[in-house]
């Protein structure tokens, strides 16, 4: 069985946890709290983040990127699915860029500040970063997300899915960053519907069920966290 060290809200060990799901591959989960750089796992991945994965080989496969390359490589040929990465040149550079867009920008900008100032610095000593949030990135986070809410719109409204006509490693890259956001109340689903029609149908399929079971103790879900016709 593969193994998956992951924290529960990060959004990059979410995507591939959805992307497993997808390819029905059961996996041993390791929640990894990855401020504490224990040295086990460093020798896994020396850049100390999740997720990573790991064969029962012993192979390990660190980064939600690699990881994503690694499952399409292995597991597309034998499934029922088609390829998340595309099946021409074309289409794998539009998926890659959108791949890009969210484990990167839409991080970098939104889920990441979020996520760090309202749920991490929570649970960290002051020597690893915690503290009180930072109202000015949240501010700045909350503001971005408008952007990217409505890219989401405007790629759908032009497909069926962010990079074409078929659910791509794209869509659940970007599903799995916004659950994150989602869960903190964040998003404003009222200001795109096209976007939030699209999010309800990626958060309906039965590989991101486990992740809208999982609740942070001691802050509770929003609302809509849960709910697919919300």
């Amino acid at each position: 069985m593969l193994t998956l060290f992951h924290h529960p809200f990060c959004p990059h060990s979410r995507f591939i946890r959805i992307s497993l799901g997808e390819f029905g591959e059961d996996v041993k989960l390791v929640e990894e709290r990855v401020w504490e750089r224990r040295e086990s796992f460093l020798t896994l991945n020396p850049a100390g983040t999740t997720p990573v994965l790991v064969e029962d080989s012993g192979l390990a496969i660190p980064g939600a990127s690699v990881i994503a390359e690694y499952l399409n490589e292995t597991r597309a040929n034998n499934s029922q699915n088609h390829h998340f990465l595309g099946r021409d040149a074309a289409s794998s550079v539009e998926i890659r860029r959108l791949l890009s867009w969210f484990n990167e920008k839409f991080f970098a900008e939104v889920s990441g500040p979020l996520l760090n100032e309202r749920f991490y610095k929570r649970h960290l000593p002051l020597s690893a970063g915690g503290g009180a949030p930072d109202t000015d990135a949240m501010r700045a986070a909350r503001s971005n997300i408008r952007y990217h809410l409505a890219y989401i719109g405007w790629l759908v409204s032009q497909r069926a899915y962010l990079a074409g006509e078929q659910l791509t490693f794209a869509d659940l890259a970007a599903a799995a960053h916004l659950s994150t956001v989602d869960y903190l109340g964040d998003v404003p689903w009222n200001e795109d519907e096209t976007a939030k029609t699209w999010y309800a149908r990626v958060k309906s399929r039965p590989s991101f069920r486990p992740i809208l079971l999982e609740v942070a103790a001691g802050m509770a879900p929003s609302a809509t966290y849960a709910d697919l016709d919300f």
